[in-house]
């Protein structure tokens, strides 16, 4: 069986790798899967950094972990992603590593009732989110992940970068390098 976290990753940081190790360790996986999204639906009115940046930067980042590999389903398709649409691509059960936060989200997701047939559901607890609501939200057995809190998110990291501290500790090494080599961020002109 194998996990999948799908994302903007811009960047992807160590809140991204702990939940991946969690939910490989935690839910016995083979693998997780790290699936960036080309066309993020839901933040076309913030923009994001160039695809081939972002795959570049997550590939660097799953290297941390044999259990982890990345997959271009979604960077090789036009337009907008749905995790539906690469559910059903996929054409095989799996596991879909979600936050709370995005999970409470999921009723606004494109063809979500069909997605939530389709997956088994692990989420990872957050402060302020309830996980019997989410329960009640998702209307299926949720497995649920248990790790220490890691409070940090790509728009902190790129405005952390703009103001021209370095991400050194938020995010691996190699995207560090990365993101210094590309001047990603720095100017405070990338989202």
């Amino acid at each position: 069986m194998y996990g999948i976290l799908g994302g903007t990753f811009d960047p992807p940081h160590i809140g991204h790798l702990a939940l991946a190790a969690t939910a490989l360790e935690q839910l016995d996986l083979d693998v997780v899967r790290f699936v960036p999204a080309r066309d993020p639906w839901q933040k076309t009115e913030i923009g994001v950094t160039e695809a081939h940046h972002r795959l570049a930067m997550t590939r660097l980042a799953a290297a941390e972990s044999a259990g982890f590999v990345v997959d271009t389903i979604e960077m090789d398709r036009a337009g907008p992603t749905y995790t539906v649409d690469t559910v059903e691509a996929i054409d095989d059960r799996c596991v879909l590593i979600l936050g709370a936060d995005a999970a409470i989200g999921m009723p606004s997701w494109h063809r979500y009732e069909d997605l939530a047939a389709m997956v088994d559901v692990a989420v990872v607890e957050r402060p302020g989110y309830d996980m019997n609501e989410i329960d009640a939200v998702l209307a299926s057995s949720v497995k649920v992940l248990h790790m220490p809190t890691i409070d940090l998110s790509g728009t902190e990291i790129r405005a952390h970068v703009a103001a021209g501290r370095s991400p050194r500790f938020l995010v691996p090494d190699a995207v560090v390098a990365y993101i210094v080599a590309a001047g990603l961020y720095a100017d405070g002109s990338a989202p």
